[in-house]
């Protein structure tokens, strides 16, 4: 059974956890919207998390913070990155909980967050950015999760039969190397390792028509699920999906097609995470065939 309260967390007031007695979701509402954890209770936060920037928020300039957040797409540094530091509103339910940031006054744009956990400790989260302003705005719902060090993200590559035609679009970013010690570009998936060791930025995207992402960490597997609907137009040439990783930390991204809203319009996009306990880290597209097996594959009926 699902049960939600206000904490304290890390000596931040006005939490909310969920939890279902194995796994546990804390959302922080000094700033946001951000989920800062998900995890196993009593185990380490499957994300990345700057206790430091938490508590010491400012408005001179952008902080990552950690977690996993909502943002907007196509990326512009003017727009994304004014600080988010401040507080947000909330409002608990049976299952979960809402969270709601102030509209920003740069661009008239209102994010939320509709968080719930299910029974079995998978979490539904529903992004949601709404036009305030007064102008039209073409955006796509992006929403990053901002994993721990040290782990490894596994997606599987595009591999819709369309006969002659090119089926594996591969978006990659002026700062991206191709034989970058970290990826490994396989046939059927490819893996990308969080190296702390490597200081150089790494990104690109896929249309990810799976509907899939995983990040193995702790020995445990992090599993985001996301609707790809192949008739729509995404950002960044088409990508559903992207995923970006640094010395610090890999974020797993996912993104709703792209939409011009009108103002009092808004937009939704959904995810759907599960954690999985005692699952190894695999070392080739086999073990990740296993691993899909014994976990009952990734896909699910909507």
């Amino acid at each position: 059974m699902t049960t939600v309260e206000v904490i304290e967390y890390d000596g931040l007031k006005n939490c909310i956890r969920l939890s279902n007695g194995i796994v546990e979701v804390v959302a922080i509402t000094s700033i946001g919207p951000r989920i800062i954890r998900y995890g196993f209770i009593g185990g380490p936060n499957e994300f990345y998390e700057s206790s430091e920037q938490i508590h010491h928020p400012t408005n001179d300039e952008w902080q990552i913070f950690g977690g996993h957040r909502l943002w907007f797409s196509p990326e512009a540094l003017d727009l994304l990155y004014a600080p988010d530091c401040s507080p947000v509103d909330f409002l608990l339910n049976d299952k979960g909980f809402i969270l709601n940031q102030p509209t920003e006054i740069h661009n008239g744009l209102q994010k939320s967050m509709s968080v719930t956990m299910n029974d079995d400790g998978s979490v539904e989260v529903v992004h949601r950015i709404k036009n305030n302003g007064l102008w039209p705005v073409e955006i796509a719902v992006w929403a990053l999760s901002v994993m721990a060090p040290n782990g490894l993200s596994v997606i599987q590559n595009p591999s819709r039969e369309i006969e002659f035609l090119p089926n594996r679009t591969l978006t990659l970013w002026p700062y991206t190397k191709m034989n970058d010690p970290r990826v490994t570009w396989g046939d059927k998936y490819t893996f990308l390792r969080q190296s702390p060791e490597i200081v150089n930025r790494f990104k690109f995207g896929i249309p990810n028509e799976h509907g899939w992402a995983s990040y193995f960490n702790h020995g445990n597997l992090f599993l985001k699920r996301h609707v790809h609907v192949q008739s729509e137009i995404y950002p960044d040439d088409n990508c559903s999906y992207e995923t970006f990783t640094n010395a610090d930390m890999l974020e797993i991204e996912t993104l709703s097609p792209l939409v011009k809203l009108q103002p009092g319009e808004f937009e939704e996009h959904y995810e759907r995470w599960e954690l999985y306990k005692n699952i190894s880290s695999p070392q080739n597209e086999t073990d990740v065939d296993k691993i899909l097996f014994e976990i009952g594959g990734t896909h699910e009926e909507r």
